[in-house]
């Protein structure tokens, strides 16, 4: 931290410099939006996500709502007065962002928002380490956000913690400014974990009644991170082997599932260490020679070798899985 005020002068001015910087560029990348796609494709691209059924009924539920209230307006009857902005609770890994990004084309699709880009921030991205810079960060987010949705991932970080002495209320503060100010241009979706997203939302008087509609994000299940890594090999071109499947299970059902657990994250990266144990047990032999086929491959040894650098040791064979957690 710079040791006199003058310090504090010049660095405040170059990060705001680099700011103005990086405005401009975000102005002109949003200059050229692609095509608004059919909302019927988005909501096929919904449906096709692994799991997450009581959150398609929910989105689903939204969009119907939100369609008949723009009928009504068409048809010169009132409007019901509802906010657009959401919370989503959930843990880490559990597709908040993915549906969010569908949910501000969507949008978009039904003519609520003129670009529907997503613009994802967390607590660095709005408060400043000075006196003033986090009303200049925040309102930089919304401008770059405007005509879209704004995702504030851990939202509950923005939450003074006490007396602790920090800028997060400045940020919180603005956010409902603009909220009010740009209502018809912006939506803002605040996410993170159940319990500590329902105590930022008492923090401030004014975040629940902006944020009325929540929508909860379950933990995936066993089969359905078998799925999620399936999707992962397949994206990639690689498969799985016999007996693959049931060491798969065997990783997700023994995982620790508290807050920390990462659902899709940890699927993913159990597939990248699981590629790394694979390039090490075929580089021992002449990988000039490898068909397609081995090269595609997974195992479950290479499985095993990828959970265990993840912190899953084998286990004897038993009915509840093959590893045991550390």
């Amino acid at each position: 931290m710079p040791s006199n005020p003058l310090e504090s002068l010049k660095a405040l001015g170059d990060q705001l410099r680099t700011q103005i910087g990086e405005e401009l560029l975000d102005i002109e990348a949003l200059r050229r939006p692609e095509p608004a796609r059919p909302l019927e494709d988005l909501l096929e691209e919904l449906d096709a996500l692994p799991g997450l059924e009581s959150v398609k009924e929910q989105v689903r539920a939204l969009v119907a709502f939100l369609r008949v209230q723009a009928r009504r307006k068409e048809a010169g009857l009132p409007e019901v007065a509802t906010t657009q902005h959401l919370v989503f609770l959930g843990n880490p890994g559990t597709g908040k962002t993915t549906v969010a990004r569908l949910l501000a084309q969507m949008y978009r699709s039904m003519g609520l928002l003129k670009r529907g880009q997503l613009v994802e921030v967390d607590r660095a991205g709005l408060v400043g380490q000075y006196v003033g810079l986090t009303a200049i960060k925040t309102e930089r987010v919304v401008r770059k956000a405007l005509d879209g949705v704004l995702f504030v991932d851990e939202a509950y970080s923005l939450a003074r913690e006490a007396d602790r002495l920090d800028f997060g209320d400045e940020a919180i503060e603005t956010l409902l400014k603009r909220m009010e100010d740009h209502r018809h241009r912006l939506v803002v979706i605040v996410a993170g974990y159940p319990r500590l997203m329902r105590r930022f939302l008492e923090s401030n008087p004014g975040l629940r009644s902006r944020f009325s509609r929540e929508i909860d994000f379950p933990d995936y299940s066993t089969g359905e991170l078998v799925e999620i890594f399936h999707r992962f090999a397949a994206e990639a071109e690689y498969t799985v082997g016999d007996g693959g499947d049931g060491a798969l299970a065997a990783i997700f059902e023994n995982a620790e599932r508290d807050e920390s657990f990462g659902n899709a994250r940890f699927a993913r990266t159990l597939f990248e260490q699981a590629l790394n144990a694979q390039a090490l047990r075929l580089a021992e032999q002449d990988v000039d020679l490898l068909g397609a086929d081995e090269l595609q491959r997974l195992t479950p040894e290479d499985l095993a070798a990828g959970a265990h650098a993840l912190g899953e040791e084998p286990a004897q064979p038993r009915r509840g899985g093959w590893f045991n957690r550390r």
